[in-house]
């Protein structure tokens, strides 16, 4: 008899974006969901959230230092379980940071403590050449927010639900999921590589759409959108998220 040693679950975070409605809606919101390549490895052709693994660089003390709203004592306290208080902030840095990879979107402030909106097509395709060089490994997250003068917008992530992806699966996932309202005048882009397509839709279009088949997903991403389609408001879904209970899901 086999008996099968279940794979450790890399740390991760995965980011629940939220603009209200657009076009003829004039009440509700809309969420941004993206279409993971047909080749991945992992939940290959599914809708998903952004989101990735943590990585070394960000649980730094340098990284630590710019965020802003929440440090690593709180970050521990607010993700029960983390092994280290460094790696509950990267979580937090992680998300962040694959937000901008994946669909370009920086949750960032400036200097003067205004969120971080692209003013001119100049600082747009800015952001897009850095957003290019740290895919490429040509600079790092941290060169960048220190070259724009930027703090991580960690307060503005609000700590939604933890999945762990089940033990029997070849790839898992110890995933920490955030909510935040998108970024303003940010123009949101898949990178082309992990993630092929992207839409906003209100929960309510995604989960009929689900039913009729036209938008796969997996059950934590099932799960987490029946639960923000009870809200009428962003304002209602962060809100939820004060005081609450939060235990790990597979």
């Amino acid at each position: 008899m086999i008996v099968k040693t279940p794979v450790k679950p890399k740390e991760a975070s995965t980011v629940i974006l939220l603009r209200p409605s657009s076009g003829h809606a004039k009440t509700g919101f809309e969420v941004l969901m993206v279409l993971r390549h047909p080749d991945s490895s992992f939940v290959p052709d599914s809708y998903v959230f952004p989101g990735g693994s943590l990585e070394e660089s960000d649980c730094t003390e340098d990284m630590a230092a710019l965020c802003s709203g929440i440090d690593r004592q709180q970050a521990r306290a607010i993700l029960d379980g983390m092994p280290a208080a460094d790696e509950a902030l990267g979580a937090w840095v992680s998300a962040i940071r694959e937000t901008f990879e994946e669909v370009g979107l920086l949750l960032a402030y400036r200097e003067d403590g205004t969120l971080l909106d692209f003013r001119s097509s100049e600082e747009s395709d800015r952001f897009r050449l850095y957003r290019n060089h740290l895919m490429e490994n040509r600079m790092s997250f941290f060169d960048i927010l220190i070259q724009e003068r930027l703090t991580l917008a960690a307060d503005r992530l609000h700590y939604f639900s933890h999945w762990i992806t089940p033990w029997f699966l070849p790839i898992r996932y110890d995933a920490r999921f955030f909510v935040a309202a998108a970024p303003a005048n940010q123009k949101t882009q898949p990178d082309g590589v992990e993630l092929i397509k992207h839409v906003w839709i209100s929960p309510h279009e995604l989960l009929e759409g689900a039913r009729r088949r036209q938008y796969d997903m997996v059950e934590p991403t099932m799960f987490t959108i029946m639960e923000i389609a009870e809200f009428s408001s962003i304002r209602e879904v962060i809100s939820s998220t004060t005081g609450k209970r939060i235990a790990a899901r597979s």
